[in-house]
């Protein structure tokens, strides 16, 4: 099997890869704006970083605080592999996490992580001023802070073009719309996985929005505020992590032991698979023509929102054995295999 997976590994480095679920390529660098670059204030600047790492690869506004992580937000370096300074305003200390080593950390105090693909999103944000209201748009200096916020809560930000159509289309009542009917057209383009409708407006020096978030068949709506555009585009992604992250996070003690079958498998989609298959541990079990067999340790709803992003179909799945390969040492009586829950999938 391992040889296996060293040729499919050989042969892929000759291809170019199609791309499902979109890979946050800067996931694990978090800028964090200082007052200064003196050691106190830098020690404090690493501190609010690593808490911010931790909050993006497990969407859970708690897991900062958790007290397996107290020696390590002692000493957030032990996970850093760089940090340097962006000259401002503001002035930014920009800190590279080593992958590696942070999700072994994170993963030794007992939390589950959500992998680097995630569902690209689609924002219609719409800021509403006394002068008249208009749609952001990819390019525009009003869309800066939107990316900012994206990446600082490691999302995938995807923003319309805003021509003249768009803006015409993105009406508060449109984007305040319980369905996205009058969306979803226009949204096709961009091959996104989830919309987000934002109607932001400013009142008595506070911005707020409301906000409402389509992913498959599910909606999300809330609400977010902040004092200025940054602080309020900031809220909002933060909401929305936090609503997205448990879709493909199982909680702790969740997780069991799966087998994942797919068919229909290429050299690109079986690269695209292992980068998707993650944050479950997988194993790739066995290689049978176009058909791909996999252990992995999740939750069935985790697993499905996950193999969603990547537009794989499920097929009737049933229990099967367990191939364990894994025979059971000598004993005095036969024993039955242990089973696992079987998914089928297919391009």
């Amino acid at each position: 099997m391992r040889v296996i997976a060293r040729l499919f590994v050989l042969c892929l480095s000759l291809i170019s890869l199609p791309s499902f679920a979109e890979t946050v390529g800067d996931l694990y660098q978090v800028r964090e704006p200082v007052a200064s670059q003196q050691p106190e204030e830098r020690a404090a600047a690493l501190s609010r970083a690593l808490d911010t790492l931790v909050l993006r690869l497990t969407g859970d506004s708690q897991a900062p605080s958790n007290p397996a992580l107290a020696e390590l937000r002692k000493d957030p370096q032990q996970v850093i592999s760089q940090y340097g300074y962006e000259s401002g305003p503001p002035q930014l200390l920009v800190v590279d996490f080593d992958p590696i080593s942070s999700d072994r950390s994170l993963r030794q105090a007992g939390l589950s992580l959500w992998g680097t693909n995630r569902p690209a999103i689609l924002t219609w944000w719409l800021n509403n001023a006394t002068e008249g209201s208009s749609l952001v748009g990819d390019g525009q200096a009003s869309a800066a802070p939107l990316r900012r916020a994206a990446q600082h809560r490691g999302l995938p930000l995807r923003l319309p073009l805003a021509d003249l159509n768009e803006q015409l289309l993105a009406t508060a009542e449109n984007l305040a719309a319980t369905q996205a009917d009058a969306l979803r057209p226009a949204s096709e383009r961009y091959a996104a996985d989830a919309l987000l409708a934002v109607n932001a407006h400013e009142e008595a020096g506070q911005w707020q929005a409301q906000w409402r978030l389509w992913l498959g068949d599910s909606r999300e709506q809330g609400s977010a505020q902040g004092a200025d555009a940054d602080a309020l585009a900031d809220a909002v992604f933060l909401a929305i992590s936090e609503r997205l992250a448990p879709r493909f996070v199982a909680a702790p003690g969740a997780a069991e032991s799966l087998i994942l079958e797919v068919q229909g498998a290429t050299l690109a989609r079986y690269a695209e698979l292992q980068r998707l298959l993650e944050p479950f541990d997988a194993r790739l079990q066995k290689v049978e023509g176009e058909r791909l067999s996999y252990r992995v340790k999740a939750s069935a709803e985790q697993l499905r929102a996950q193999l969603a992003l990547a537009h794989l179909q499920e097929m009737p799945a049933e229990a099967a054995p367990v191939e364990a390969g894994q025979a059971p040492t000598a004993v005095a009586a036969p024993m039955q295999q242990p089973r696992a829950a079987v998914l089928r999938y297919r391009w």
